[in-house]
């Protein structure tokens, strides 16, 4: 073996430390990349150049990686609605809700998996909590009652940060069209216009984006006629 010498040592190019927002930026790329599923403490030690042992001085387990890529996603959302453009909301609390709602999913559209993982979460994160809470400020500043901003939330539910949860498939994966064209044939019969209509969403919107017929045109549909309604709520004084 050759001997290393001071010329190499200065070549090198320097270790970055492990570190717990290192390891959470690791994981968000490898479900990136793999998917969710493929997530494991060994690839995550693979991921950043460490013995697996190495990570639990950082996460825990796998659940504690779970929940830090909840606040590895929701930072992400904090800080694009910080960014957003639009009105104040006592000018136009409609307007500065769907910006802020639209920036949040395009969070998740760069993270295809993050819904999915919401969903497993038995506890709630206090940066979910601190997103929802200037969620309700916007919905005061556009003269809610508390009353009112807390049915508003229940109504928008998962919208609210960007993602509906699936009807029909809730764990939010997409079926393979072979999968999608079996099920619909055996379905046919019993349920002829749930079929159709799903045969319709699908040739409509092939690919998707958060889920099996949660696209970009459906979901900002729906999060109007809600926005629509709760407006009429508000102004009606209810």
């Amino acid at each position: 073996m050759t001997p290393r010498t001071d010329a190499d040592e200065l070549t090198e190019e320097p270790r970055i430390p492990l570190s717990r927002r290192r390891v959470l930026r690791a994981a968000a790329g490898l479900a990136d990349r793999d998917g969710l599923d493929s997530l494991t403490m060994r690839r995550l030690a693979q991921e950043v150049g460490a013995e697996a042992m190495s990570l639990y001085y950082h996460v825990a387990n796998k659940e504690a990686v779970f929940d830090g890529l909840v606040e590895v996603i929701l930072g992400e959302i904090m800080e694009a609605v910080e960014q957003v453009e639009a009105p104040a909301p006592d000018e136009d609390w409609q307007a500065a809700l769907r910006a802020r709602i639209l920036a949040a999913r395009e969070v998740f559209l760069r993270h295809g998996w993050a819904p999915q993982l919401l969903g497993t979460r038995t506890t709630t994160s206090p940066v979910v909590i601190a997103y929802f809470d200037q969620v309700v400020a916007v919905l005061r500043a556009g003269g809610f009652s508390y009353d009112l901003a807390h049915r508003a939330l229940h109504v928008l539910g998962s919208r609210a940060l960007g993602f509906a949860q699936e009807l029909f498939r809730p764990d939010g994966a997409q079926s393979a069209d072979a999968e999608a064209a079996a099920m619909m044939e055996q379905m046919a019969d019993r349920f002829p216009n749930i079929v159709g209509m799903l045969a319709h969403a699908v040739h409509d919107d092939p690919d998707g984006t958060l889920g099996f017929c949660d696209d970009q045109f459906e979901f900002e549909f729906a999060l109007d006629l809600i926005l629509e309604g709760l407006e009429r709520r508000r102004a009606a004084g209810s």
